[in-house]
């Protein structure tokens, strides 16, 4: 059995994971206004990954006996100027999102919950991952992002990224 305080914290992963989603895609449409269509890519993408976790947790509830309680998805409340600055907010955002997967972690160890614990590992990797991405793409454009015709070259490289769904068996 789940205690309380971790079943609270799954639901509201969800939440969070749906606002990642939401986001990430504010970012797509952000860089689509601006004809970067490779960004906008990679930003729908994200916007399909993080829906994609969503539901992982949501199944993961729902197999354990667990209600799932949905709450409401805030408006992304950031302003974009710069092409640089979703990169760097979405960098920003997957640090925080690692902090509540940990969150999880810990309420979960705290109560010698292992399957959980179990299921939040890959939970855990992922956000490397991610952190690793959001990174990785601010060191590209930090790079390329002056030179137009590397931009170019970015951006079309952006665009191939295709959305695979999670292979975790829960």
């Amino acid at each position: 059995m789940l205690s309380p305080k971790v079943v609270k914290l799954l639901n509201e992963q969800i939440n969070k994971e749906l606002y990642s989603a939401y986001l990430y895609l504010d970012m797509s449409n952000f860089y689509a206004d601006k004809n970067l269509k490779g960004f906008a890519n990679w930003y729908y993408v994200q916007t399909q990954e993080e829906t994609a976790h969503a539901m992982i947790f949501r199944n993961y509830l729902l197999r354990e006996g667990y209600k799932v309680e949905l709450g409401a998805i805030d408006k992304p409340n950031v302003e974009f100027k710069e092409l640089v600055d979703p990169l760097k907010e979405a960098y920003k955002h997957e640090l925080y999102v690692t902090s509540t997967i940990h969150d999880i972690y810990a309420a979960a160890q705290e109560e010698k919950d292992f399957r959980t614990m179990s299921f939040v590992d890959w939970f855990i990797k992922e956000q490397a991952e991610e952190e690793d991405n959001a990174n990785d793409l601010i060191q590209k454009f930090e790079m390329f992002g002056q030179d137009m015709k590397a931009l170019y070259l970015l951006d079309a490289d952006l665009g191939a990224r295709v959305f695979t769904p999670p292979t975790l068996v829960i």
